[in-house]
C-alpha cells in the first residue's frame, strides 16, 4: 500500500508566499513522476505542474514564474514552493505521483495526496 501524505500550507495574505510538501511512503520500488494539481469545490481538477524523476519541470501558465516545483527522490518528496500569491490561488492544492510498489509489481500505478486547503486573503 502506498500513501501521499501532504503538508504544509494555512492562511497566506495576497503577494505572500508558502510551501506544499508532499511525501510518499509504504512498500515503494520506485517514483516517476510526480506532480501539483488544485480544485476549487465543484469544478475540475486543475493540474499546476509535475516534475520526472531526473528533474525536468512543466507547469502550467497559471504557475510560471511564480510557483516551483522541485523533489528529493532520496525521500519520494515533492515540495510545491508558492511565490506572489493571489486571491485566485485560493484552492484545495493535491499531490500526485506514479509509484511502482511491491503490491503493484512492476506497474506504475496513480496516487494522489489528500488535499492541502490554501486560502489566499486579499
Amino acid at each position: 500500500q502506498v500513501q501521499l501524505v501532504e503538508s504544509g500550507g494555512g492562511l497566506v495574505q495576497a503577494g505572500g508566499s508558502l510551501r506544499l510538501s508532499c511525501s510518499a511512503s509504504g512498500s515503494i520500488i520506485s517514483v516517476a513522476g510526480m506532480g501539483w494539481y488544485r480544485q476549487v469545490s465543484g469544478k475540475q481538477r486543475e493540474w499546476v505542474g509535475d516534475i520526472s524523476p531526473g528533474g525536468r519541470t512543466n507547469y502550467a501558465d497559471s504557475a510560471k514564474g511564480r510557483f516551483t516545483i522541485s523533489r528529493d527522490n532520496t525521500k519520494n518528496t515533492v515540495l510545491l514552493n508558492m511565490n506572489s500569491l493571489r486571491p485566485e490561488d485560493s484552492r484545495v492544492y493535491y499531490c500526485n505521483a506514479e509509484v511502482s510498489s511491491i503490491g503493484s509489481g512492476d506497474r506504475l500505478l496513480n496516487y494522489w495526496g489528500q488535499g492541502n486547503q490554501l486560502p489566499v486573503s486579499s
